[in-house]
């Protein structure tokens, strides 16, 4: 597995260095630490400013970001057949995403910092970015460091299950897991009356549906996963996941892939479940 992490000075972040090696056991990494300078970015314009110790500053920030790199480093196990070190200036959501394709990584992990929703549309965070503008499955790691034995699967639909289930197959978790496979119907109730008996139908037909889902689901992963349980509730979804990983160690979601304005707008379930979930959220692409 080639994994791609993205690092700084917070203890998130190296917490998220420490945590996916109780998931997996990659054999390639590559640590990232992206150096925003913000008017130091080009030299152009802080000259133009006047802005003095322009390339003080950045040899600063620059072997700042090495002994950050290293740092990680000195936190992977031994027996890797590659680790790398990038160093580059920009922005470090951005010069996460781009390692990930130049190194085609199966797996991009960061770390969160528990910023509010409200916050981060204001000031934005790596991870959030990450989360949004990734292309590949994205583990954001909250807290600290801890063993993962008990993980939640939320799964909507087929076309969950379709990115998830190949996904878990072709990535076993390192240590024997207990899966819960959940799936969430939001409650919905019937505007007229007279139709009340149709309705009852449908509701009927969407949990025979639901329920076919989370078995085939779990199915699937009991060759791989070992104790794989499943369950079909009711109620807000994201709210209801939050509450069903109140005592799970990892939380394993897809993503629709939803970008800009249709996001904006529509919203994400995924994205809702990143700030409801106290834990490590597992996004899948």
């Amino acid at each position: 597995m080639k994994v791609v992490i993205g690092v700084d000075w917070s203890e998130e972040a190296f917490a998220s260095v420490r945590q996916v090696f109780e998931l997996y056991r990659p054999t390639e990494v590559t640590l990232v630490h992206g150096i925003d300078l913000g008017i130091f970015e080009y030299p152009v314009l802080a000259q133009t400013a006047s802005v003095p110790g322009y390339e003080d500053f950045a040899r600063a920030v620059t072997d700042a970001g090495h002994q950050v790199l290293d740092r990680a480093a000195d936190l992977l196990p031994d027996g890797l057949n590659t680790v790398k070190k990038i160093n580059e200036t920009g922005q470090p959501a951005e010069l996460i995403r781009r390692s990930a394709i130049t190194m085609q990584a199966d797996l991009v992990v960061v770390g969160a910092r528990g910023r509010s929703r409200l916050t981060e549309v204001f000031l934005g965070s790596v991870s959030h970015r990450v989360v949004t503008q990734a292309d590949r499955t994205t583990l954001i790691v909250k807290g600290a460091v801890k063993p993962v034995r008990r993980i939640l699967v939320a799964v909507e639909g087929q076309e969950d299950a379709a990115r998830i289930v190949p996904w878990l197959q072709a990535h076993p978790f390192v240590h024997p897991v207990e899966v819960c496979v959940l799936n969430v119907q939001e409650p919905v109730r019937p505007v007229d009356p007279y139709h009340t008996g149709i309705f009852q139908d449908w509701a009927a037909a969407e949990k025979t549906a639901a329920e076919d889902v989370v078995k085939t689901v779990g199915a699937a992963l009991v060759a791989s996963h070992g104790s794989v349980s499943t369950r079909v509730a009711t109620g807000d979804v994201a709210e209801t996941i939050a509450a069903e990983a109140q005592d799970r160690d990892l939380v394993v979601v897809s993503s629709h892939g939803r970008r800009g304005v249709d996001r904006l707008l529509m919203g994400s379930v995924s994205h809702a479940i990143l700030h409801r979930v106290t834990g490590s959220v597992l996004v899948v692409r």
